[in-house]
């Protein structure tokens, strides 16, 4: 009760806190952690000031922290464990409910880099020679690489200092070091420390910058570098002036990209539909795909396109000859087309002719071509529909090349099926697989990527 002047005593209302807000998603990279969030229905008594984020070791308990005021929230968990995540938000009154989330995930202090498969003429694997290798084998001896992507002949990379490295076929510049020299081993293009995110296609890479600044280079034909002209370039050259690009991805000759307001934007070559325009119009800057603002992960294949929006909807456009787009036809489609009604689709990778996909739950799809056991379903039956690949649960991510297909599974073990002429599976021999197999018996593989016939992985180190 609280007495007011006069000596009477009145009521009064006990002012709240915040409930707690709920945890949609944690990516993790080498030692940090991006939290994202939605806020609490019931704020309480007063605006909320800010969240505070913990991340707690599970076996040792040790824990750090950080505060933001919106989604996403980065802290940087304790390296060499998984760990939990807690968060709370705080009002003038005080800190609300705790939520807890139990990610499973593992901070590395750092990465070692790996690459087997093809590697000749144009030393693809950067291991300072064009010999091809049938085995994971180490490039150099760094700790410090945070993202790889293998393009058909040619590798790029981003290492946790944000400085960019490349390798392999240059005949157009798609090294981006000024040559049209191959290399055999990594060369840093340029010496800025601000990118983050690179993708590599069939001939052009491009990638994005802390900035939000996007940037291409390689060969221009067909307007794949979005400069709004053909010609190739030999260095990145920057794509406009917008600083709001997310996420990119290269393929054979087309690029798409995804806004951080939800947007979709696709360039390039587009003789069977694939930038998803409604036209077969070749183009040389980026163009929106409708107005929606809800895309979340895009892959650009050989020919054909997929995506991914927020509400977990799996969405297929460009070249169906295979049944590649997974809708059941084999009819090209010039604008995205959704698959089926489901929307538990969580990552997807555009191959050659193929698509492959992991849901929320774990399990693992393929469809489209299959002539050399790329689904891993056992069979070499090609599909116009979604087909589970075996009865798991435990897949995060998967990566398609040319015809061989690799993933990683929750308790990061590495795993590769589908062609394997030149080694690209990983497994020690030439034999091809049309069923997963374990690739050694590391466990703590974070991230892949198929080239035409190479592939690229990250191992953590703790």
């Amino acid at each position: 009760m609280a007495r007011t002047p006069g000596g009477t005593l009145s009521a009064f209302t006990l002012l709240s806190t915040p409930d707690a807000p709920t945890i949609t998603s944690i990516s993790t990279s080498i030692g940090s952690a991006s939290v994202a969030f939605t806020a609490p229905s019931d704020t309480g008594d007063g605006a909320i000031s800010s969240y505070v984020v913990t991340a707690v070791d599970e076996s040792s308990g040790a824990s750090t922290g950080g505060t933001g005021a919106s989604s996403p929230i980065t802290v940087s968990p304790p390296a060499g464990g998984t760990f939990k995540i807690r968060m709370q938000a705080l009002n003038p009154y005080g800190p609300g409910r705790l939520t807890e989330y139990d990610t499973g995930n593992a901070i590395y202090a750092g990465a070692e880099l790996y690459a087997w498969g093809d590697n000749s003429p144009n030393g693809q694997l950067g291991l300072e020679d064009v010999v091809d290798r049938s085995s994971p084998v180490q490039i150099g001896s760094l700790t410090t690489w945070s993202q790889v992507e293998a393009g058909d002949a040619h590798t790029a990379a981003v290492k946790a200092d944000g400085t960019l490295w490349t390798w392999g076929n240059n005949g157009v510049g798609q090294i981006g070091d000024g040559t049209v020299i191959r290399r055999s081993s990594p060369v840093q293009v340029g010496a800025l420390t601000t990118w983050y995110q690179v993708s590599a296609g069939g001939a052009h890479t491009a990638s994005i910058k802390t900035d939000g600044t996007i940037w291409a280079w390689g060969g221009g034909s067909n307007g794949r570098l979005g400069d709004g002209t053909v010609v190739s370039k030999s260095s990145p050259v920057q794509i406009g002036a917008l600083t709001d690009w997310l996420q990119v991805s290269a393929g054979s000759a087309h690029t798409a990209s995804i806004k951080t307001d939800g947007t979709i934007w696709t360039w390039g070559l587009n003789s069977d539909g694939r930038l998803g325009d409604s036209t077969v119009i070749s183009r040389s800057s980026p163009v929106q795909i409708g107005a929606l603002t809800n895309w979340s992960q895009v892959s650009a294949g050989f020919e054909s396109m997929a995506a991914v929006k927020t509400n977990n909807t799996l969405w297929t456009w460009g070249k169906n000859s295979y049944g590649q787009l997974g809708d059941g036809t084999i009819a090209n489609k010039s604008s995205p087309v959704q698959i089926g009604a489901l929307t538990n689709w969580a990552q997807v990778a555009a191959a050659y002719s193929r698509m492959a996909s992991v849901k929320t739950n774990g399990t693992l799809w393929s469809w489209g071509r299959n002539s050399f056991g790329q689904f891993g379903n056992g069979t070499t039956v090609p599909l116009s529909s979604p087909v589970q690949i075996g009865s798991l649960t435990n897949w995060s991510q998967v990566t398609g090349g040319y015809a061989h297909t690799v993933a990683v599974k929750t308790d990061n073990t590495l795993w590769a099926w589908g062609l394997n002429t030149t080694g690209q599976i990983g497994d020690g021999t030439a034999i091809s697989k049309s069923s997963p197999v374990q690739i050694g018996a590391f466990t703590t593989w974070f991230q892949v990527s198929a080239g035409e016939n190479h592939t690229l992985a990250l191992y953590g180190v703790v």
